[in-house]
């Protein structure tokens, strides 16, 4: 704080604000300047009635003298509970002057992401993932904001905004490096807790200066904004006990000064007594006071006006409180002349015709609070009844409806599904979550309970797996489920055990369902998704002999419907795990396809089978070198997402396999490129999940393919790529490639270590092959010197188990591994096979891999040269500079 008066112009709330004036005119000034530069956040915090909003409003007068565009918002204490209501206030100035057609255009790909949750349009079928939805909002800002440069975004009661606006203003301000916007924010210290603090956390964060708390007005600065009000012959006793009455807050020291000059206290020692009675009469109990002595009609209308909270006007007011339109009006008009609702400044934002305001939101909450509970809690079920009626919708009046006591009424338990349906088909889940709690307290009718159930279950799959454990678990036992619903609720209830780290549990909870069904299409489906979970589970979860029966199972099947292509896709990859033969793998799989393609309700975006069961399949055709094949499934993956907008975890997987599936194909750096946009991606989601190790993992196998030793050693290290091993299978085998991580860096003994983990752990579930789990060969090299005999059995069997898969590459690379144990004319016999077979394989950097260090053993100049042209073409720079040393030396070679 500075000087003690304001400029002529400024709002008394203004008063010692200088310093926080000067740095707003600062960043304003710099936005101006440079349309290429990054942009700002500034955050202002205080209690209540501090002056944040007078701050706002000197944001937007002095933006708009330098011309900038404003669009702005506010919270609401009673709004909290409305998804993405904040954040479409901020838009409308931008979408009301977009025609649909306009709005599309220029939203482009995310108008059907984005749009729904803005009002914009329908939403689509399906529930988009909420961090898809939050990622288009980003994009139609930024989109809408390069439109509108120079933009200034003001939000005010940040601290009562929804936590989907505030998710999204957290991931847009995180995002400024190269959008020059302002964005301003401002917030009371505390009032929020879990999710909506960790997102205005970092939202301050990105702020990079200290956030600006303010501070209440001291005494000589009151006693000047005293004397610029009544007068300057206000005496300094009076003065003085005005800063004591009001502790220096600007709001509550305006609002005293204005009593006084309405009860025309003279501004002298003699009357300074009766500062406190007047501040009682402006806040609080003395508030609600004065508020009933404006009659009984008038305080119904300030009532029903606290119980809407935004969007007041005389007509709606009305028809809430039940008043006449004259009297309606009467009573707007003594609330305004008692400083309790006034009109909104036209100059802080687009409004509608006839809309009111509460002066201040402690006047607001003052008058909501003070409202009986019973009497409160009836208004709000008209208020629902007048939204409805006025087809906004059940998600617009759902607000209202979660305050309503349960009272067993199904109606009401409806109008609540049908609202969570509606939440959840804009991107909302935590929404449709508070309405289907409160319906369950209603209770809902026996014969729809376990719906509820099942719908709340469903609604926190991806947010909180225990919870939907719990809800899922009470749904099945409990009757008024369907055989289908049923089902799903299995399904459902698998996967989120699967999520919460529990998939034995998972495994068990499917066959336990299963086994007490009859043979037919649904024991089918529950046969397959056990079979799916025992599939990826990493250790010995599998039930005894189930490689057989769902080999037996799979030999009936045809592929006539999905539950048929599951169990062969099922089939194919636990052959493929196994190393049996890559032919019957490749014949496994392309059954399970239709006309070479995914079948119709088996796609990437189907929720009847999950990702989980099309990564088996693409994986499959990556092992049995039909890399063609695997490679369209996951291009087609990341296409299908990124068009429907799913920008979370599925996406992060699709970069992963797609990056593995190129490491295979030995297009080193664009695998490399692919799997740090998949962790980048994973690092929003969470680690520690599956999809996380399968980027980690494949792009440390990746670096290391490259040459790139160090580089690989940090990314494991900064992503944790380490024991303990997630409970499910990473493709490829996480204990393999960190045992040649240990080999790469020097660390032989701990190499050795790992690889005989990888060892115990394929040997616990049966998987025999050798590209897949490759441990055999890493162990078979580390050991060649301490332990030669070890060393060459590794080596035999490992070249057995090639044989027995089949493949160009999985016997190309047994025989690489067997020459490194040879010398002399041996070894350039068993390398010149590995070169036949890894040249007909289309794993290239294999390819190169072999014919680098076939030459070097033939010492042929020329062969090392085509395998130094082939490293290159892969990006292998540890094979280049390998080939390069031994070419500069010359020793022997011809």
């Amino acid at each position: 704080m500075t000087e003690v008066r304001p400029p002529q112009a400024a709002s008394a709330a203004l008063w010692e604000r200088d310093e926080e004036v000067r740095g707003i005119e600062r960043a304003i000034e710099a936005l101006c300047a440079d349309r290429t530069s990054s942009g700002s956040v500034l955050v202002f915090r205080g209690e209540a009635g501090l002056g944040k909003t007078a701050l706002l409003g000197e944001v937007r007068r002095i933006a708009e003298e330098h011309r900038c565009t404003v669009w702005s918002a506010r919270g609401g204490e009673t709004l909290r509970s409305v998804p993405f209501n904040v954040v479409r206030q901020l838009l409308q100035p931008a979408l009301v002057s977009l025609m649909p057609e306009e709005a599309r255009e220029y939203l482009g790909d995310w108008y059907d992401i984005a749009g729904p949750a803005l009002g914009m349009t329908e939403p689509g079928e399906g529930r988009p993932d909420p961090q898809n939805v939050c990622d288009g909002l980003v994009a139609a800002v930024r989109r809408l904001a390069r439109r509108d440069y120079p933009l200034v975004l003001v939000v005010d009661d940040a601290h009562w905004a929804d936590q989907e606006t505030l998710r999204w203003l957290a991931a847009f301000a995180e995002r400024l490096d190269d959008l020059s916007v302002l964005v301003v924010v401002a917030r009371r210290p505390g009032e929020v807790a879990g999710e909506s603090a960790r997102h205005l956390d970092a939202v301050a964060a990105a702020a990079g200066a200290p956030v600006t708390t303010l501070s209440a007005l001291t005494p000589a600065a009151t006693e000047g904004l005293t004397r610029a009000t009544l007068g300057a012959h206000a005496d300094a006793p009076f003065c003085r006990q005005v800063w004591a009455v009001t502790g220096g807050n600007p709001y509550e020291t305006v609002e005293l000064l204005a009593k006084v000059q309405d009860s025309e206290i003279e501004p002298v020692e003699s009357q300074a007594d009766e500062l406190r009675a007047l501040n009682r009469s402006a806040r609080g109990g003395g508030l609600v006071t004065r508020l009933k002595a404006l009659g009984v009609e008038a305080t119904q209308f300030a009532w029903a006006a606290a119980i809407l909270g935004t969007g007041i006007s005389v007509e709606l007011v009305a028809t809430l409180a039940r008043l006449s339109p004259d009297n309606a009006a009467r009573c707007a008009e003594l609330l305004r002349t008692a400083r309790i609702l006034t009109e909104p400044d036209p100059a802080a934002g687009p409004i509608d015709d006839g809309d009111l305001e509460f002066v201040h939101p402690l006047i607001a909450t003052a008058v909501y609070n003070s409202i009986p509970s019973s009497y409160r809690t009836a208004m709000h079920g008209i208020a629902a009844q007048v939204v409805t009626d006025s087809g906004l919708g059940a998600a617009m009046a759902s607000r209202h409806l979660l305050q309503v006591h349960p009272d067993d009424d199904a109606e009401l338990v409806e109008q609540l599904r049908e609202a969570a349906r509606e939440h959840l088909a804009v991107g909302a889940p935590e929404a449709a979550v508070r309405c289907l709690e409160r319906a369950l307290k209603e209770p809902p009718r026996q014969e729809r309970h376990a719906r509820v159930l099942y719908e709340l279950g469903c609604a926190t799959l991806l947010t909180a797996p225990a919870t939907t454990i719990d809800h899922l678990q009470s749904a099945l036992a409990m009757p008024g489920l369907d055989s289908d619903e049923r089902v799903e609720a299995v399904f459902r209830l698998s996967q989120a055990l699967l999520h919460n780290d529990q998939l034995e549990d998972a495994v068990r909870t499917v066959e336990a369902e299963a086994a007490r069904r009859e043979p037919g299409p649904a024991q089918l489906r529950l046969h397959a998704v056990q079979y799916m979970w025992e599939g990826i589970h990493a250790g010995e979860a599998s039930s005894p002999g189930r490689s057989e029966r769902l080999a037996e199972l799979a030999a009936t099947c045809t592929g006539r419907d999905n539950s048929e292509r599951a169990l062969l896709i099922l089939r194919g990859f636990d052959a493929m795990t196994h190393g049996e033969n890559a032919e019957l793998v490749v014949e496994l799989s392309d059954r399970a396809l239709v006309n070479g393609r995914l079948a119709p309700g088996l796609g990437w975006t189907d929720t009847e089978w999950g990702v989980e069961i099309l990564m088996m399949l693409a994986s499959s055709y990556t092992y049995t070198d039909r890399l063609d094949r695997a490679e369209s499934l996951f291009q087609e993956a990341l296409r299908t997402y990124v068009s429907a907008g799913w920008s979370g975890g599925h996406l992060a997987l699709a970069h992963a396999f797609l990056g593995f599936a190129l490491r295979r194909r030995g297009l080193l750096r664009e695998a490399e490129e692919t799997l740090r946009e998949s962790l980048r991606i994973a690092e929003r989601v969470g680690r520690g999940l599956p999809l996380y190790w399968s980027a980690s993992c494949n792009l440390v196998d990746t670096l290391l393919a490259r040459g790139h030793v160090s580089e690989a050693w940090e990314v494991a290290e900064q992503y944790g790529f380490a024991p303990p091993y997630p409970s499910t299978i990473v493709l490829p085998d996480p204990r393999s490639v960190r045992g040649r991580l240990l080999l790469a860096v020097g660390r032989t003994k701990e190499a050795v270590h790992e690889l005989e983990g990888a060892e115990k752990a394929a040997a616990a579930r049966g998987h025999f092959n050798p590209v897949m789990v490759p441990w055999e060969l890493d162990l078979a090299r580390a050991l060649v010197v301490e332990d030669p005999a070890r060393a060459a059995r590794l080596a035999a069997d490992a070249r057995k188990a090639a044989e027995r898969f089949g493949t160009d590459t999985a016997i190309g690379e047994a025989l690489r591994c067997a020459a490194a144990l040879e010398t002399g004319e041996r070894a350039v016999r068993l390398l010149s096979q590995a070169v036949t077979y890894l040249e007909a394989s289309p794993c290239q950097y294999e390819h190169a891999a072999a014919r680098v260090e076939y030459g070097i053993a033939a010492r042929s100049i020329a062969e090392i040269n085509r395998g130094m042209q082939l490293a290159r073409s892969c990006a292998a720079d540890g094979l280049v500079a390998q080939a390069k040393r031994v070419l500069e030396t010359g020793r022997g070679l011809r």
